[in-house]
Order: structure tokens, then C-alpha cells, then sequence
């Protein structure tokens, strides 16, 4: 019967010591060992681990790749001391564990993105202030961000970080000069604006002028062509009476005497003083007294 219970209290010693000294390490981790408070091992790979119990201890550290996202934006002046707004990101993960542990001690998360934001900081400094506001918001963008990228990992690796990108999500003016920059805008779309109108309303009055011109010509070669028309039509007439009266004189003197009455009687009020006997009655006396 003893010796059952000495097996029993060995049996549960064991399960003591081998709850106290294995563990596991996940793929999306890394573990530091520590043996009195000095580091002796980094796991890497997940998998099944031993420590000694009571005298070894674990630090364990996300590998996955963190975003760093600033709740509000910085302000930095570019070469033209232009004050400019800028909201970025960092993309950052650990890739040496024990100098990671090192740098920041017991600080945790929290103080590895202090450290980084102001190593981005710094650099963000420095690459806005040696280019222009042009450069920063549209020319060298890109260029911007793969030299801070490049600068702040080579810092970054020194706490047992890797820098794997940074992004400008927004570059503007700072508030305290967007007002000028609005108004400067607003009077640049006024002056062409109103150069536009200066320009339609001389391009109006040059269409105007030739329209008009182009009417007063057309209207003058009509009058010439209905002239050149009229005196065509009395020559024809003429011509057509040359010959009637060529043919019968006394039936053109007469028809040409018939329309003169018509044209000399033409309202009962009209009243000729002639002589009875003058030729324009000629035709309308009697046969007897011609």
C-alpha cells in the first residue's frame, strides 16, 4: 500500500513538472526564454517546446504585420515654408524577437509604435522639408514615400523591426493657409472666366460684322440681278413691241392710245384740259371726223 502511494505521488509530480515545463509556440508568434531574467533561447517555429519549470519563463510576441495609423494628422513644412497636413500609415512587424524584447523591455506594443512614430516622424520632416509643396502632394509622392520607408526601416532594425511600408493617405494644406489658397483659386477661375466671356463676346461681334456683311452682299447682288433681270424683260418687251408695231402700226398706235386712257382715267374724279381736237382723242372720235 505504501508503495502505491509513493508511485501515485511520484506519478503526480511528474504531471506537475510536465504542465510546468512544456508549451507550445502558434504559428503567429514568436516566444523569448528567459532563465533569470536573461534571454537563452528564441522559438521561431510553432511546434512543442520544454523549459525548466520555476526557473525559465516565456515572452511571447505577435509576428503578424501591425498597421500604425495615427488618429490625426502631423503638420511639416516643406522648402517653401508652406505648412502642410499629412495623415500617414505604417505597416511594421518583428523580425528579431530578442532585440525586440531588449529595446523596448516591458513597454510592450505601446512603446515600440512611440519609438517608430518618431522615427516616421523624423523622416517625414526631413523629406518634406527639402521639397516643394508640388513635389510632396502630386510630382514625388511615391519617391517620398519609398525613401521614408527605406530610412525608417534602417532605423527600425536596430529595436529588432522591419519597416515593410509606408503610405501618405492624405497630404493638404494646413487650415491657417487654405483660406488664401482657396481665395487665390477662386480669382484664378474668376480671370478666366472673364477672359473666356471677353473672348465670346469679340468672337460674337466678328461673326455679327461678317453676318452682316455677308447680307449686305447678298442683298446688292440680288438688286444687281433683278436689275440686270428687269432691264432684260424691257429689252424682250420692247423688242416684242418693235415688232407688233412692225407688223401693224395702226393697231400698236391704237393699243398704246387705249392704255393711255386707262392710265389717264383711272377715278371719276380725274379732269384733263386738252383740245378736242388734239391727237390723244384721236381714237375716240367718230370715223367720220379723223
Amino acid at each position: 500500500m505504501k508503495n502505491i502511494k509513493n508511485i501515485l505521488a511520484l506519478a503526480l509530480v511528474g504531471l506537475v513538472f510536465l504542465s510546468t515545463s512544456a508549451y507550445t509556440v502558434d504559428q503567429a508568434e514568436f516566444v523569448v526564454v528567459k532563465r533569470l531574467g536573461e534571454i537563452v533561447s528564441v522559438k521561431k517555429s510553432p511546434g512543442l517546446y520544454f523549459k525548466m519549470p520555476f526557473i525559465e519563463d516565456l515572452k511571447r510576441f505577435d509576428n503578424r504585420i501591425v498597421t500604425l495609423d495615427w488618429e490625426e494628422p502631423a503638420r511639416f513644412v516643406t522648402s517653401e515654408n508652406k505648412y502642410m497636413l499629412v495623415d500617414s500609415f505604417v505597416k511594421w512587424r518583428i523580425i528579431d524577437p530578442a532585440k525586440y524584447y531588449v529595446s523596448i523591455k516591458e513597454g510592450g506594443e505601446s512603446a515600440a509604435e512611440n519609438r517608430l512614430s518618431n522615427v516616421v516622424n523624423a523622416g517625414l520632416r526631413a523629406e518634406f522639408g527639402k521639397r516643394t509643396v508640388h513635389d510632396v502632394i502630386a510630382g514625388e509622392r511615391s519617391a517620398v514615400m519609398d525613401s521614408l520607408r527605406k530610412s525608417a526601416d534602417l532605423e527600425a532594425r536596430q529595436m529588432g523591426i522591419e519597416v515593410v511600408d509606408v503610405r501618405l493617405k492624405r497630404v493638404d494644406y494646413s487650415e491657417d493657409i487654405s483660406k488664401s489658397v482657396f481665395d487665390r483659386m477662386i480669382a484664378e477661375r474668376k480671370r478666366i472666366a472673364n477672359q473666356l466671356r471677353s473672348e465670346g463676346s469679340a468672337a460674337s461681334e466678328k461673326i455679327r460684322a461678317d453676318a452682316d456683311k455677308q447680307s449686305e452682299v447678298i442683298i446688292a447682288e440680288a438688286y444687281r440681278d433683278a436689275q440686270k433681270t428687269k432691264g432684260e424683260g424691257d429689252a424682250s418687251a420692247t423688242a416684242i413691241y418693235n415688232q407688233a408695231y412692225g407688223k401693224n402700226p395702226e393697231f400698236y398706235a391704237f393699243y398704246r392710245s387705249t392704255e393711255a386712257y386707262k392710265n389717264s382715267f383711272k377715278t371719276k374724279s380725274d379732269v384733263m384740259v386738252l383740245d378736242p381736237g388734239s391727237d390723244f382723242f384721236k381714237y375716240m372720235r367718230s370715223p367720220a371726223k379723223k
